[in-house]
């Protein structure tokens, strides 16, 4: 169970289950308390039957408020990357493993905060059903939040980033989330790396 007595994201998944569906009751999820300050709901997009799932933390301040994710400078950094591996979007499925923006005012202005253990749990069910439809070939996780989500509480990108794991019926590999590119004090060799996680992830599904 979610904090606050939430019940996290079950009871609100649809009957039928369709990426159409899932994004409508989404919309209006109660899962967690972070529903209360986001602006909405930003759920995934792109394609079921994707080959690609790329799995992100959570929305930040532009994606929260235009309802899309990857829309803000860390979703430009990712289509730099995606572009040069040779990863075409429309072969990609974008999402996050926490769909509402959770942040802290510091005056007028929203600081990402990350989601805790429990909301990521409340959230684990838009996600797998994401995993369920989209069926991808590879999912490419980006930072610890997607990686606690989908590979467990043990699980470490910097140890195991560069390694491709199995996931269910896909292929994984995990990598660091493009914002840490921002971040990084070098950020042309943060973004080398980077990319290098993402041609591995393009070369293993194509194999």
């Amino acid at each position: 169970m979610a904090k606050d007595g939430n019940t996290g994201a079950a009871p609100f998944l649809p009957e039928r289950l369709t990426l159409t569906e899932l994004r409508s009751a989404a919309a209006g999820c109660r899962g967690c308390e972070l529903y209360r300050n986001a602006t909405q709901t930003v759920f995934g997009e792109g394609p079921e039957g994707a080959r690609f799932l790329i799995v992100g933390e959570q929305p930040g301040d532009q994606e929260d408020r235009k309802g899309a994710p990857f829309v803000g400078p860390a979703g430009r950094i990712l289509d730099r990357g995606l572009e040069e591996a040779g990863i075409a979007r429309d072969e990609v499925y974008l999402t996050n493993a926490v769909k509402h923006f959770s942040f802290t005012l510091r005056g007028k202005r929203r600081i990402h905060q990350k989601p805790t253990a429990a909301e990521i749990e409340a959230c684990t069910p838009w996600l797998t059903a994401e995993f369920a439809l989209v069926k991808p070939k590879m999912v490419v996780v980006l930072g610890a939040t997607a990686a606690r989500a989908l590979l467990g509480p043990a699980f470490r990108v910097t140890q195991r980033r560069g390694e491709v794991l199995e996931l269910d019926e896909a292929l994984a590999v995990a990598t660091i989330h493009p914002s840490a590119v921002l971040r990084a004090p070098d950020r042309e060799e943060a973004y080398k790396g980077f990319l290098s996680d993402l041609i591995l992830a393009r070369r293993s599904c194509s194999s």
